[in-house]
């Protein structure tokens, strides 16, 4: 008879399942308003229905999927005025990150930005929107880090895994691509200059100019959100195959 594995392992089996939707929904292979049941889900991932739901009900306490009455499950639509909310969070949250800054020593304020200047200043540009989405979270991350204050850091983390979805929708343009470069860098000169005010100024109209991009999102434009990322990483895999 087949014995039912630990409770330790059925943890982590509900984990990865819990990771493996959650990626789904963030890479746009599960569309806002799409359908899908537990048994679905279990096949793909060749597991049984048991990890599906737990995964499920974890994930729609974070708010990313409904459960309907006798119709299976539904990737939440998206809530804009949520959403707007969350990205005034972040302004208040960055803009004192940026005053603490401002504050500290030249020596230490450079030290603490020193791999960011790196990055956005100094080093070939990339040009795939997935790792240019994960490169602006550690940027805006470094900033509140630079604080030392674990609570600013904790609830900019919350805030960034939120709004994730969004974000790396916005990097699917390639003029928003060339634009961070560009903002991200004058950021960085005002703040390593210390000059507090055009830095927030700065900071500020970053963060606005993505929230104001949350109202003209579209599920067409999702469709082809899906389109894009699918297509780079088709490409990543030919390079890597290439190289092998």
């Amino acid at each position: 008879m087949h014995n039912p594995p630990p409770a330790a392992g059925r943890e982590a089996l509900a984990a990865k399942v819990y990771q493996a939707v959650k990626q789904s929904i963030f890479d746009f292979q599960l569309l806002p308003g799409e359908r899908f049941s537990e048994n679905e889900l279990a096949q793909q991932l060749q597991v049984s229905r048991t990890p599906v739901r737990q995964a499920l009900f974890n994930l729609e306490r974070e708010g990313y999927v409904e459960v309907l009455f006798r119709s299976g499950w539904q990737v939440k639509a998206f809530d804009f005025d949520y959403f707007e909310e969350l990205y005034d969070l972040r302004i208040v949250l960055e803009c004192e990150a940026v005053r603490r800054l401002c504050a500290m020593s030249a020596a230490d304020c450079h030290t603490a930005l020193a791999a960011e200047q790196r990055f956005w200043a100094e080093s070939e540009p990339l040009t795939q929107g997935k790792p240019v989405a994960l490169a602006d979270e550690a940027f805006h991350r470094a900033l509140v880090a630079a604080t030392a204050n674990r609570q600013f850091l904790l609830l900019h983390t919350e805030l960034t895994e939120k709004l994730s979805i969004i974000r790396r929708l916005d990097f699917t343009r390639d003029d928003r691509i060339l634009a961070t470069y560009q903002q991200h860098q004058a950021i960085l000169q005002a703040i390593l200059a210390q000059r507090c005010e055009p830095a927030l100024r700065l900071l500020t109209l970053h963060i606005s100019e993505s929230k104001a991009a949350v109202r003209a999102i579209t599920l067409h434009r999702l469709h082809q959100a899906r389109i894009t990322l699918q297509a780079s990483e088709s490409n990543e895999e030919v390079l890597r195959t290439s190289l092998r």
